[in-house]
């Protein structure tokens, strides 16, 4: 049997940027905690979370494509171990060919990539429990950047 793994559904709630890339708020009315990631897979979130496109399509919105192609689609991101200051995700597809038969792909990637792919797609993001418990809770840091405009060029919040 199995053993059970219980999540907790998290979304993106913004986007800011750092002295060296990208803070990511993530959590629910609950609990919100932050991940670092790079700038340009911070910008690729903060385009799917707007909706925007670019004339030409970026590398997570190639991946959309391609999957699509291929008559699969992301289903969930997992995000499911965090240790040495790092976090790890799996990637849920979920593909159906011309006979409806329908598999199943959980694959090993960064949580960025993973949460990029998930809001372009409209996928739910989900963190385990254990996670959860373990992540600090910084809900007073969001509200306060989120009363300031981080949107001026240059502008740095200190996190």
């Amino acid at each position: 049997m199995a053993k059970e793994n219980p999540v907790v559904e998290i979304q993106v709630k913004a986007v800011f940027p750092t002295s060296g890339g990208c803070a990511v708020f993530l959590g629910n009315s609950r609990k919100i905690f932050v991940i670092y990631i790079d700038h340009s897979v911070g910008l690729a979130i903060s385009m799917a979370l707007r909706q925007e496109a670019r004339e030409r399509p970026q590398t997570h919105e190639l991946i959309g494509s391609v999957l699509a192609g291929l008559g699969a689609k992301v289903d969930r991101v997992i995000i499911n171990h965090f240790a040495d200051g790092v976090y790890y995700a799996r990637l849920i597809l979920v593909a159906e060919n011309e006979l409806y038969e329908r598999k199943i792909v959980e694959i090993d990637a960064r949580p960025s990539d993973s949460i990029a792919l998930a809001v372009q797609a409209g996928a739910p993001i989900y963190l385990t429990q254990e996670v959860w418990e373990a992540v600090e809770d910084v809900t007073e840091l969001y509200q306060k950047m989120e009363q300031q405009d981080f949107s001026e060029p240059g502008t740095d919040p200190e996190v």
